[in-house]
């Protein structure tokens, strides 16, 4: 059996259609974890089982309720989103079986029981291949690197699970509420990126301009969103942030750490400029602009104004 899981039901969905190949090569059957997600849905996306779990989610509960499933239902693999939340729950059912944890896992195949992983390493800048030799088999899925498939009219069996929620070791002191993003940077097809090379973070708004004329999202790199603090983390790109694949991805006054290159290593075609002509973002991008920002962002805008 494959479990399935993440608090992200549009992640748990990509990683469903991935799970029924393998499911396929092992004739095994899957089952997703739904803690309050919609259990048709998933059914509708490639689960055969949905485990209903109707508590509120918190890592702790988490870990406490799919540990508990694995002890009664064995099952050989367990792929779960890595998003923030997914990175932390992952380690810790491993721990608890002491079974290994593969993160970031962008391909899977399977060699009779064993799977087989290729993953992100070093920042992003190399593919690793490793192999599992003990079970479950746990490892974390990028949101957004499988597509998800729908079949309305598949069948499926949902068990309702009755469940005491773990006692959770964190004490929240305060909730803030984030004003929400319109678009989730993983879903736009266009991203724009800023990064140091802006001087104040009223300049923002020429990245904005050129995002909004090409229909795309504002992205950023990871100095303006955790050290300057211009943008909030929904838009941070790159290795601690979010992993994106647009078709389009311009990044201006980035420098092109590896951190960073980690995020955007699937878009289609990327577009650098930069001042710096040595920068090592123009060792990653399709087509590189070296010069000034200021003149050069104003203009293109402009000119793709008159365009559309």
């Amino acid at each position: 059996m494959i479990f399935v899981f993440s608090e992200d039901n549009e992640t748990a969905f990509e990683i469903l259609s991935e799970a029924n190949k393998l499911a396929d090569s092992s004739k095994s059957k899957i089952a997703a974890i739904s803690f309050g997600g919609t259990e048709d849905d998933y059914i509708a996306c490639g689960a055969d089982i949905v485990f209903s779990i109707n508590i509120e989610p918190h890592e702790d509960s988490v870990v406490e309720g799919i540990s508990v499933l694995i002890d009664q239902y064995k099952p050989e693999t367990l792929l779960i989103g890595s998003t923030k939340f997914g990175r932390e729950v992952a380690p810790g059912i491993g721990q608890r079986f002491g079974a290994g944890c593969a993160t970031d896992c962008i391909d899977f195949s399977k060699d009779n029981e064993n799977l087989t992983v290729k993953r992100l390493v070093l920042g992003g800048r190399f593919i690793t291949t490793q192999r599992f030799l003990r079970k479950p088999q746990i490892a974390t899925v990028p949101p957004g690197r499988f597509e998800k498939n729908i079949n309305k009219s598949r069948k499926g069996e949902i068990i309702k699970i009755s469940f005491k929620p773990a006692k959770t070791r964190v004490q929240v002191m305060e909730t803030k509420k984030k004003v929400p993003q319109e678009m989730k940077i993983e879903e736009a097809n266009i991203i724009v990126s800023a990064g140091r090379g802006l001087k104040k973070k009223e300049d923002l708004k020429l990245i904005e301009a050129l995002a909004n004329v090409l229909g795309g999202a504002m992205g950023c790199s990871r100095s303006i969103a955790a050290d300057l603090k211009w943008l909030p983390e929904e838009h941070w790109i790159g290795l601690s942030g979010h992993k994106v694949n647009p078709r389009l991805y311009i990044a201006i006054g980035i420098s092109g750490q590896v951190q960073h290159i980690a995020g955007i290593r699937d878009a289609r075609t990327i577009i650098a400029i930069n001042k710096d002509p040595n920068a090592p973002i123009f060792k990653s991008c399709d087509y590189g602009i070296v010069g000034d920002l200021y003149d050069i962002v104003p203009r293109l805008t402009e000119i793709l104004k008159k365009k559309s």
